[in-house]
């Protein structure tokens, strides 16, 4: 069986992308070139296309399909581009020679950076440019791209000139696929639970309702059967093909269309499915929070993001926190925080409050947008990080129990005055607290005087919001002068922790 290699062509819209997956590919699919309708009239890619090239490979028995998945460049499709990210191996970025980078181009290089697979840049378009002026234009390009990539974990990318149109440099191109294909270390869970992304879902009549996805883990048989996580049913594999020729089995990477009978395709446009129990809904979730450099504005805790995870893009409102360990557990406590720090080098971790339920599963990447900016030449890609279901709420009715066994806490601190000395070990203190205050919460608290002594709260002094406070040691002589003095300005410092979860309000130091 041939080994599939996914490779994604990305870029700015009108780059030539879905001319170069064209005239790349032998064999193509249903959903292919541009054959949606409306793709047609507005004359741009408005989902994910995909066609495939099969060739020799020296260790490869039964050669390559290399499967290449056309993604749409317009800045309003960035879901759907997040989406295919998901699935390739390998990347071509495809950059319009006169244009040079653009920001779609930007934010496919910002999604390469994520994915961290293999890339190869792509200048399109060269036979626009007169032949005598060509050489020129080619070289300052190059270097001009080569320049933006030095920034980048791209450095050593190839870069190649072509024309999708005139066919020139097109067999050179080829070439460079297959051996950057053949160099990859492909990560393939053929052992792990079937786990399966279909990006297009429709009916034949007289057959039933074909999936056509990637087989992101694990292996599928016809007769097996499958659950669809999203409507909670189970259906059998009625039968599979591969670029329109039947197979038996399907492996993690594959592209196949599966059919199954009893299935109206109006139901879902694409999702996922999967062995029973290996997906969850998820409500809430818990990432080590990667910020994206390019993103110019600020991350702040309650702020509301565009959180795309798989094909599904919600809207979601995160709380930011931090702690000395890069591995997040329900058994630490985590600081607050109300905006990451740009250049901090502590670890951020991200609540993420999805407005409505997603599907998971474990290493699943969440990427955080501000896709509803109005300027259309900055970086909208904010954050990325990895689910794991283990750190997720996947109950709807326990997600509030979730929330509680988090150990988040805000630095809270109050000041007040010593109004007088009862003796040398203890002194009533005033503003410390509101009227309101439940004082007794407090009780057993450290406290501080600005002369340097450290006391404890020892409980509610009268009516109002005053508070004892006893120390071990007899106090110093300067400060019990400077107390019985009417001049008297010794400040009273309380500092502690506030779990922001906790149903009991808990304050501890």
């Amino acid at each position: 069986m041939p080994v599939n290699i996914n490779i994604g062509l990305l870029g700015h819209v009108d780059s030539g992308k879905t001319s170069l997956s064209k005239v790349l590919s032998n064999v193509s699919s249903t959903a292919a070139f541009d054959k949606n309708p409306q793709s047609k009239e507005r004359g741009i890619t408005l989902d994910l296309g995909f066609s495939a090239l099969s060739i020799d490979a020296p260790d490869k028995t039964d050669g390559l399909i290399l499967t290449f998945v056309d993604c749409p460049g317009h800045n309003s499709l960035i879901r759907t581009i997040i989406g295919g990210n998901l699935i390739i191996d390998m990347m071509i970025l495809v950059v319009d020679i006169q244009k040079g980078f653009e920001p779609q181009t930007g934010e496919c290089l910002i999604l390469g950076e994520i994915n961290k697979k293999p890339m190869i840049v792509v200048l399109n378009k060269i036979d626009m440019i007169e032949e005598s002026k060509r050489d020129t234009a080619i070289e300052k390009m190059t270097k001009k791209v080569s320049k933006t990539l030095d920034a980048t974990i791209f450095k050593e990318t190839k870069i190649i000139p072509v024309s999708a149109i005139k066919n020139i440099n097109i067999d050179k191109l080829i070439e460079l696929i297959k051996d950057e294909a053949c160099k990859l270390e492909l990560r393939r869970l053929n052992d792990a639970p079937f786990l399966f992304a279909f990006d297009h879902c429709f009916s034949i009549k007289g057959s039933g309702t074909i999936l056509s996805g990637t087989v992101l883990q694990g292996s599928i048989k016809i007769n097996d059967n499958i659950q669809i996580p999203s409507l909670k049913i189970d259906r059998k594999i009625k039968s599979m093909q591969m670029f329109k020729k039947p197979i038996e089995k399907a492996i993690s990477g594959d592209r196949v269309g599966i059919c199954i009978t009893n299935f109206d395709s109006k139901l879902l446009e694409r999702g996922l499915i999967c062995n029973k129990g290996t997906v969850e809904t998820s409500y809430a979730t818990v990432i080590q929070l990667n910020r994206i450099k390019y993103f110019k504005r600020d991350i702040k805790s309650k702020a509301k993001f565009h959180c795309s995870i798989g094909h599904e893009t919600v809207m979601a409102t995160i709380i930011i926190f931090s702690n000395d360990s890069n591995e997040f557990d329900f058994e630490s406590e985590y600081q607050y925080e109300d905006m990451i720090i740009e250049n901090d080098d502590r670890n951020y971790f991200a609540l993420i409050e999805f407005e409505h339920p997603v599907l998971i599963y474990d290493d699943m990447l969440l990427i955080a947008s501000k896709l509803d900016t109005e300027q259309t030449n900055v970086c909208r890609l904010a954050f990325y990080g990895n689910v794991l279901v283990k750190n997720s709420s996947t109950d709807k009715n326990s997600n509030e129990s979730y929330l509680q066994r988090l150990k988040i806490y805000k630095e809270k601190s109050r000041d007040g005055n010593v109004q007088r000395l009862v003796n040398n070990y203890e002194i009533i203190v005033i503003n410390l607290f509101k009227k309101e205050t439940d004082r007794s919460k407090f009780e057993r608290m450290k406290c501080s005087l600005s002369t340097g002594e450290v006391g404890i709260i020892s409980g509610s002094f009268g009516q109002s919001s005053k508070v004892k406070v006893q120390f071990s040691s007899p106090l110093c002589q300067a400060t019990i002068d400077s107390i019985k003095s009417c001049k008297s300005d010794i400040k009273v410092h309380l500092s502690f922790k506030k779990f922001i979860f906790d149903k009991n309000h808990r304050m501890v130091q």
